[in-house]
Formats: C-alpha cells, structure tokens, sequence
C-alpha cells in the first residue's frame, strides 16, 4: 500500500465517540420525532430532510434569523455535554436544530450560516460520513470523517469557515442534534 506524503491534510474537527448512550440515543431519537419535524424549506424547494429549531431559526427563504421555543429540558443534559467537549458555557449555544433523514435524505455542500459560529452535532441512528471540501485553484482538497452512533463532532475556526461539509444520502434513518453558538454577526442580528 502506497501512501500519499504530499496530500494535503483535512480540517482539524474534535470528534467524541458515546456522547449519549444506547438508552438516551432511543428516548432522543423519540422526542425528535414527537416534535414533529417539518421538511426543511430553502429559498422555495423542499427537502428532504425534516428539521424542527429552538432558540433560534433560520428562514432561508427571507434570509432572516427569529426567535424560536427555547431550548426544551430534553436537550438540556446533552446541551451540557455537548458545551463541555468544545469548552464552552452551556448558555453558549443559544440554538438547536434537529434533522431525521429518513432514506434517500442527506444534505448538500454548505457552510453553516455566519450568524452562528460554534456548530456541535450529535449523529443518532445509523452511522454516516461527513463529508469535506475546501476548494483550491485545480479542485478541492477533501476529508471525510466517519460519525458513529451515539458520536459527536465539532466544527470551529478552518474547519467551520473554510470548509464546506455535506452527508451523503442516506440508507437507513439517522437522526441529528445540531447546538450552535451565535457569532458577532449574529448576536448584532437579533439584538
């Protein structure tokens, strides 16, 4: 096996392995479907996915951040977790999107929107790939990084502005809690 010296190295993204538990993964995974997600809606096109925010929402089709249901106590023990792996203060992270993709849903290349900074996701159910790509003048420079059930990931400083990051569709269903911090651009935005 020939290895690849010269190949540019991926973002740095902490990874946590059993954030949750098998039993906290199930009753998580009930109370995301029991908030009866909605698919998510960009610029007029549906999705595939279904998501449901707290704190904060994001419309896409206005391009507007507004106030959504605080945070509710379901979130709140893994919030602190999720806080202390990247070294935050639970308060920090003021917004809570959850996904179920359900097979054939993933989600395309982005960058999570500059009105938040600190993005945390807690992967459930099935396993999945998290893509990378930083684009460079002859293509990309790629990374994947596996998320295994019950796992964490945190994407902060190169990894969170340079990089753009999708899943793959999805075979089976998966489940995801994303907590985010605001930036200063979005602190100024809902103040």
């Amino acid at each position: 096996m020939q290895s690849d010296l010269f190949a540019p190295p991926g973002p740095s993204v902490a990874t946590r392995a059993d954030i949750v538990d098998a039993t906290e993964e199930a009753a998580l995974i009930a109370a995301i479907d029991a908030t009866d997600p909605t698919p998510f809606r960009f610029q007029g096109w549906l999705g595939k996915r279904l998501t449901t925010s707290f704190g904060w929402s994001y419309d896409f089709d206005r391009g507007t951040m507004a106030a959504a249901e605080p945070i509710p106590a379901f979130l709140l023990p893994v919030r602190e977790r999720a806080a202390a792996f990247a070294g935050l203060a639970p308060d920090a992270l003021e917004q809570a999107l959850l996904i179920r993709y359900d097979p054939g849903a993933g989600i395309g290349w982005h960058r999570d929107r500059p009105q938040f900074e600190h993005v945390l996701g807690i992967s459930l159910g099935a396993p999945a790939t998290l893509r990378l790509r930083r684009r460079r003048a002859d293509g990309f420079d790629r990374a994947t990084i596996p998320l295994a059930p019950r796992s964490a990931y945190l994407l902060s400083g190169e990894a969170r502005h340079d990089w753009e990051h999708s899943i793959a569709p999805m075979d089976e269903p998966r489940w995801s809690i994303t907590f985010r911090s605001l930036s200063e651009r979005g602190k100024a935005a809902v103040s």
